[in-house]
């Protein structure tokens, strides 16, 4: 009889048993799945391969062949090579690269991904931000992924593309840690992009591109010290947004003009001016416009043309783009007191 009870408690607890797990399936159906992990997540580790795949096609071998002078013992003229990258912008074969990859050379020769090989022709360039365009007579060209509303920020991921020492085309990884004025230039009219993303000799007009594979920027150049060595982990781009304007305006007018007004600018003591928003002017440039207007050291500019000034990158940027020849008003401090001066900018050389 014992036997009996206790075979039947084992059942009931077993039919008990099987009874909740049929309602826990009916009312979660998806329970396994939530409890346990996709095995596709546990074997597929983090790849940057899709963003590579569709920007890597479109950043080009740029051969650059060029002469130098003979020296006193041979004055036989050397011819040189230079090596760098490019970026194909758009299909009608524009493409953006550094200006120093492509100055003064006499032949371009531009290497697609693909085996195809053409000649280059430099139909603009830009010192201030040493960027250059080249364009090339192809069709069916893979285009860099672009987006005009991309912002780049601190603590992105970013990718370098290029051809460094002509191993062939090659990615480093890096992160972005500043997007604004670098090298100690604070009055530089070319932001750039500081990341780690290795850049080395060969790689310099290459691509800079985020985790999905939009141009970022273009790679530009690796920090220097005093005595003119390189700095591993400090490397520059030029931000997407700036390299976009400066090629179009060299497409559409074959040079970039800019304004210029002469003032260095820099951090200031803030106590005279109730931190009110400006630009403390540490210097002025002798003969400049500035200077001509009588603007000097230790003026605090709270306006340029009408337009309140936020920062000294507002302030060069409103500059930059005010026609040579034209005059506009500057309002600053001097002493605590308002003055107000008309200045006639000429063009930033």
């Amino acid at each position: 009889m014992r036997l009996q009870h206790l075979l039947w408690y084992i059942l009931r607890s077993v039919l008990l048993g099987l009874a909740v797990a049929a309602i826990v399936i009916l009312v979660v159906p998806n329970a396994k799945q939530q409890l346990s992990p996709p095995v596709n997540l546990l074997q597929q580790p983090m790849s940057f391969a899709t963003a590579v795949q569709r920007a890597a096609p479109a950043v080009v071998n740029i051969y650059s062949i060029g002469s130098i002078r003979g020296s006193y013992y041979s004055r036989r003229p050397t011819t040189v090579f230079r090596l760098g990258s490019g970026v194909i912008m758009d299909n009608l074969g524009h493409i953006l690269t550094a200006y120093h990859v492509v100055a003064g050379v006499n032949e371009i020769q531009v290497a697609l991904q693909d085996g195809r090989n053409y000649s280059g022709q430099v139909i603009g360039y830009d010192t201030v931000t040493d960027l250059a365009v080249v364009r090339i007579e192809a069709d069916n060209l893979p285009v860099i992924p672009q987006n005009e509303s991309l912002q780049s920020l601190v603590g992105d991921v970013v990718l370098a593309i290029g051809n460094p020492h002509n191993l062939g085309q090659t990615i480093t990884q890096g992160i972005i840690s500043a997007t604004g004025g670098r090298m100690g230039i604070i009055h530089s009219h070319a932001d750039l992009i500081q990341m780690d993303a290795a850049i080395n000799e060969g790689a310099s007009g290459g691509a800079l591109i985020n985790s999905q594979g939009y141009l970022v920027g273009i790679n530009n150049a690796q920090f220097r010290d005093a005595r003119g060595q390189g700095i591993d982990g400090i490397y520059f781009a030029v931000p997407y947004p700036l390299a976009k304007s400066v090629m179009d305006t060299l497409i559409r007018e074959g040079e970039v003009v800019r304004g210029y007004l002469g003032v260095q600018v820099g951090d200031g003591p803030q106590t005279n001016h109730h931190n009110q928003p400006g630009i403390y002017v540490t210097g002025v440039d002798a003969g400049s416009p500035a200077e001509q207007a009588g603007l000097r050291a230790d003026d605090y500019i709270i306006e340029i043309g009408g337009q309140p000034m936020q920062s000294a990158t507002e302030g060069l940027a409103k500059v930059a783009q005010t026609k040579p020849g034209s005059t506009i008003t500057v309002k600053f401090l001097r002493d605590n007191q308002l003055k107000t001066v008309d200045v006639v900018i000429t063009r930033l050389q």
